[in-house]
């Protein structure tokens, strides 16, 4: 009997081994299948070195951000004469594009939509917003939203971002005569406050409160994300949920998703209520904000944003609409504190706009202010937000004679993009009379994409460089900025957004506006 139950076992455990290894194989075989197809099919592809089977080049690529990005730097400028070039993440290819006229197939293509492979790991945070979703998805909703971004609309939140440039203001002011001092996260808070009260009409007071467990959970969230987007070890998910950082990215999702759930749910009720009772006391007596506007907002047939829809847009906005503009900002900064006769003719525009007073922007205002607006345009060409981004071909093509498979990972550069001489003479160089309107006619769309481009170009752009014209003429009408780092000490780092490793380092004088013959 013991005899029967010991064959008995080890026939179970040999019937286990087979079912297992001929689903390992009937998985495994169209993948390999795949790969090898694409292997030599992208052979022809110039690459920046050998790679090695399954592995391709994640043996030598960079882990840090500040390392991998300087890496990839390294390749464009190398490699600058040729139209693109391949690297293997893993089994993953992926093409590196960074020449208007490559960058153009792809972000002018109504094909080439998908996002990448690398943004399924946005999913647990933003679920399918207009980020990370695909196909006929995508385009109900942009549709449903852009009605929301509408001029209009962006000065309904002006206020705000006046409010929150003023709390930044004061704070900065303790600051002046005192020497060198760290300006990033001060700018980064009052464009997370900004945010957080447009987007969800909530206040977070993240300028006086930046120990926040909300606060905390973004930043963090955005650290472990970009990580896992290097390492296809930690791409599994059954692998990453058993790792100490897969605990802390649960941890902050929940953190996260809390904080908005509770949001949209105390938001929609008051809503309910002011409709409710118009003349009544529970009145709604907060500002509006994108939440309120998704809440309302229908489809073609009369659909409305579920709840789960509604937080993946909130979410997306929060992700997307902070620290992208707080890194433009501090760049500005620092290019203006670099430049001190860029920053005499921003102050002379101040002035003549503003004179004496130290009343609030108007939309009148902001839009006299051409000269700051190129300045803006013209730190986001040399330091791009967002350093690179990322595409799906979903169908084959050919890139300048190039042959690319379906299912490749495309990898935008638009900081390598963005110091093309062919359109930026001088690339180096900080000079914002290149983007005056005189001078920006005539040059091709697709050489310089802060925003992206194309179809899938940024909803919130418009929002962001308003915001960032009030934040700069607001810091800017009250100091005089110098930088304290040089350009060639700083160390870039190059994750989700493009900051400077060790900070923004900047002192900052006390100014008098110029009497211009008048007071605003």
């Amino acid at each position: 009997m013991e005899l029967l139950r010991a064959e008995l076992h080890s026939l179970l455990w040999l019937t286990a081994a087979v079912v297992l290894l001929t689903f390992l194989l009937f998985s495994t075989v169209p993948f390999l299948a795949d790969y090898i197809r694409k292997w030599k099919i992208m052979r022809p592809i110039p690459g920046p070195g050998p790679n090695f089977p399954l592995v391709g080049d994640a043996l030598v690529l960079k882990p840090s951000g500040e390392d991998f990005f300087q890496q990839i730097v390294e390749y464009t400028e190398a490699l600058r004469d040729l139209p693109l070039f391949k690297l293997w993440i893993g089994p993953l290819p992926f093409l590196i594009v960074y020449h208007a006229e490559t960058v153009e197939p792809i972000l002018s293509s109504s094909k080439h939509m998908d996002k990448s492979f690398a943004y399924k790991f946005l999913h647990p945070w933003l679920g399918l917003g207009l980020l990370t979703s695909t196909g006929e998805k995508w385009r109900i909703r942009r549709k449903m939203i852009t009605p929301t971004f509408h001029f209009a609309i962006l000065a309904e939140f002006l206020e705000v971002m006046n409010e929150q440039s003023k709390v930044l203001v004061d704070k900065l002011s303790t600051r002046v005569g005192k020497g060198s001092f760290n300006c990033f996260m001060d700018v980064t808070l009052c464009a997370l406050d900004i945010i957080c009260e447009t987007a969800m009409g909530t206040k977070i007071q993240a300028q006086n409160n930046s120990d926040s467990d909300y606060i905390k959970a973004i930043y963090e969230m955005s650290d472990l994300i970009h990580r896992r987007q290097k390492m296809p070890w930690l791409w599994p998910d059954f692998v990453y949920s058993r790792l100490q950082a897969g605990k802390r990215h649960a941890k902050n999702l929940k953190i996260l998703h809390s904080f908005t759930d509770k949001t949209i749910l105390e938001r929609a009720q008051e809503l309910k209520n002011a409709e409710a009772c118009p003349d009544d006391s529970t009145k709604l007596k907060k500002r509006s904000a994108f939440l309120d506007m998704l809440l309302k907002v229908t489809d073609d047939a009369g659909n409305s944003l579920s709840h789960r829809d509604i937080r993946e847009e909130v979410d997306t906005f929060m992700f997307e609409g902070h620290d992208t503009t707080a890194a433009a900002l501090n760049w500005s900064l620092f290019l203006l504190g670099s430049h001190p006769e860029i920053q005499a003719k921003v102050h002379k525009e101040l002035d003549e706009t503003f004179g004496q007073s130290d009343r609030s922007a108007t939309m009148d205002d902001l839009k006299k202010l051409r000269y700051l607006e190129a300045v803006i345009k013209e730190a986001l060409r040399l330091y791009p937000s967002v350093p690179f981004f990322a595409r799906t071909t979903t169908e084959d093509c050919y890139i300048r004679g190039f042959f690319i498979p379906k299912d490749i990972n495309v990898v935008v550069v638009p900081f390598a993009l963005h110091r093309d001489p062919e359109y930026f003479p001088e690339p180096e160089e900080f000079i914002p009379d290149r983007f005056l309107p005189e001078n920006a006619s005539g040059r091709n769309p697709y050489a310089y994409i802060p925003f992206s481009a194309g179809l899938r170009n940024c909803i919130g752009q418009r929002f962001a460089l308003m915001e960032e014209k009030v934040v700069l003429s607001s810091i800017l009408r009250n100091f005089s900025v110098k930088a304290s780092q040089k350009k060639e000490d700083l160390c870039l780092v190059g994750e989700l957004i493009l900051r400077p490793q060790d900070g923004m380092w900047v002192e900052l004088e006390h100014r008098t506006p110029n009497f211009v013959g008048h007071t605003l």
